[in-house]
């Protein structure tokens, strides 16, 4: 579970809907309402979620505990049939700092 001051893994999703998907493309509000419930369940909580235009049709923005855990819920997504997703781990400026820091 997430607590205040932790310094949590953050991801961003990149989704484009599978001709599953577009076909029901009116449950997707419900199904993302699941996804967001999954995701709370495994310890991680959105941060934010964006339709987008372009070669992505959506992007999520989210934080997990660690990266196993991601890992769970992105296959969790995915199996669902609806969309096919790219992930990303994003560092926040200050771990960005720390890492280049880092560099000898």
């Amino acid at each position: 579970m997430i607590r205040e001051g932790d310094i949590v893994p953050t991801f961003v999703s990149l989704l484009n809907y599978t001709d599953q998907g577009i076909r029901d493309l009116k449950g997707s509000p419900e199904r993302q309402q699941q996804a967001e419930e999954q995701l709370r369940q495994l310890g991680g909580r959105f941060i934010g979620h964006y339709l987008t235009m372009g070669a992505y049709d959506y992007v999520l923005v989210w934080e997990a505990p660690d990266d196993e855990t991601a890992a769970r819920f992105m296959l969790t997504v995915g199996s669902a049939g609806n969309v096919r997703t790219t992930t990303l781990k994003a560092f926040p400026q200050d771990q960005f700092r720390a890492i280049l820091g880092s560099l000898g």
